[in-house]
């Protein structure tokens, strides 16, 4: 029930998600029954193709996340962390509130045994073909080395087995490539890396070589990661404005890539744009599945311990 357009587009985007899933995939709509069903009938589409789970309450984006999740135990959002935590679902996606979704994440998922902080992802399109992954875009504004290493860590479990990418080469997000370049974070982060086994690193990366083969996996604080998201989303929308018709520009499209995974918590967990189209509500959904099926909560787990 979450979202600017939700549920219309929430809908319309589960029923595009059925002409790409098998016949053991289940969606399972969380939100008020009675409004999903009118969609649904509208469409011509059975409700016999969905799961449908009752929950008439919303968190909007005005209200405290954390208090939210409390006080509004029928929310979609609060509904869906419960079965999650429950295990009657492989993973759980919104675009509602995303505070909400982060809170129910570290709350009621938890984050993983070793984790220190969890963090979420985002796609960049390289020029020549795939996307790097940049991590962290948001939850950690600010970080420390130790964070910021274990994010090369979680980067590069996800880039192999959610892309299939072998050896995924890590670097770090910084202002030159040599060593010594950064801040004091960037300096003694280098060094942590520089000396691991744990994954492969590369070298820092400049901000001009963030759309290059560089690296699969670039790290950084949330509040730089952030910076570089929006900066990316906006470079998409320049394009469309100025009527640029180029298939690389396209790639910079959110809703290709629908949803981002919260990677360090206890099971799969997508939070979506709020903004989101129902293309890009498909395209969430579909990751799930590829995020579950790589099963990464235990990749994760199995490396920290």
């Amino acid at each position: 029930m979450g979202g600017d357009f939700a549920p219309e587009a929430t809908v319309l985007g589960a029923i595009e998600a059925l002409e790409h899933l098998v016949e053991d995939d289940t969606i399972v709509l969380i939100g008020d029954e009675s409004k999903i069903l009118e969609i649904l009938e509208r469409e011509n589409v059975s409700s016999d193709l969905f799961e449908l789970v009752h929950a008439p309450d919303t968190i909007t984006s005005e209200d405290h996340p954390a208090r939210a999740l409390v006080k509004k135990p029928d929310s979609s959002i609060a509904v869906g962390f419960k079965l999650l935590k429950e295990g009657k679902l492989d993973s759980f996606a919104s675009t509602g509130n995303s505070g909400a979704m982060l809170v129910g994440s570290m709350h009621v998922i938890r984050t993983i045994p070793g984790v220190i902080r969890p963090s979420i992802m985002s796609k960049i399109p390289k020029e020549n073909g795939g996307s790097s992954i940049v991590l962290d875009v948001g939850i950690n504004a600010d970080c420390k080395p130790d964070v910021l290493y274990q994010f090369g860590v979680i980067g590069s479990l996800y880039a192999q087995h959610a892309e299939g990418i072998d050896n995924p080469r890590v670097g770090l997000l910084n202002i030159g490539e040599e060593k010594e370049k950064g801040n004091l974070l960037t300096q003694a982060t280098y060094r942590m890396m520089a000396e691991t086994n744990e994954f492969n690193f590369v070298g820092n990366v400049e901000g001009r070589a963030l759309y290059e083969n560089k690296a699969d996996v670039i790290v950084c604080d949330g509040f730089t990661g952030n910076v570089v998201l929006k900066q990316a989303e906006s470079l998409y929308e320049l394009a469309q404005r100025r009527g640029v018709m180029d298939e690389y520009f396209e790639r910079f499209n959110y809703a290709i890539y629908g949803g981002t995974p919260v990677l360090g918590v206890n099971a799969n967990v997508l939070i979506g744009h709020g903004i989101s189209s129902p293309m890009a509500i498909k395209n969430m959904i579909l990751a799930s599945k590829t995020v579950t099926l790589a099963n990464l909560p235990s990749k994760i787990k199995q490396a920290f311990n």
